[in-house]
C-alpha cells in the first residue's frame, strides 16, 4: 500500500439495517474484494445469506459499484465529513431468483397454449 493513497473509512448495511465490517479500506481495494469479505464475514443468523459475491450488490450513492472496479475508480465521496464513515448498502439478491421466474414464465406460456385440432 502507497503512503500518500487515501484510506476510505465504510460499513456495510445490510437488508434489515444491520451494519456489518466497519473498517477503513484503501483506495485502490477491489470491489470484488469487498464482496469476498462480505461473504465471508456475514452473519450467520440471518434468513437471507449470499453464497458468493455474485449475490450481493453494494450500493452507494444511489449507484451500484460494479466487480471488476476499485474503490477510487468508483468515484466514491472522500471528503463529505471529516473523519466520517461512508455507508454502502447491501443488497442480496441470489441468481436462483431468477432462474425461478423463467421457470414460471415457461410454464404459463404452456398453460394459455391452444390445444385445438381442425379436422
Amino acid at each position: 500500500m502507497d503512503e500518500g493513497e487515501q484510506q476510505i473509512e465504510l460499513k456495510f448495511r445490510i437488508y434489515d439495517g444491520t451494519d456489518i465490517s466497519h473498517n477503513t479500506y484503501a483506495s485502490s481495494t477491489g470491489v470484488a474484494s469487498l464482496k469476498q469479505q462480505l461473504v465471508a464475514q456475514w452473519p450467520q443468523d440471518k434468513s437471507i445469506i449470499p453464497k458468493s459475491i455474485n449475490d450481493i450488490k453494494l450500493i452507494h450513492a444511489g449507484k451500484v459499484l460494479e466487480n471488476n472496479k476499485t474503490l477510487a475508480e468508483s468515484r466514491l465521496f472522500y471528503g463529505d465529513l471529516p473523519g466520517g464513515v461512508i455507508t454502502m448498502h447491501v443488497v442480496v439478491q441470489p441468481p436462483l431468483a431468477k432462474k425461478k421466474s423463467d421457470k414460471k414464465s415457461e410454464e404459463s406460456k404452456k398453460q394459455n397454449s391452444c390445444a385445438c385440432t381442425i379436422l
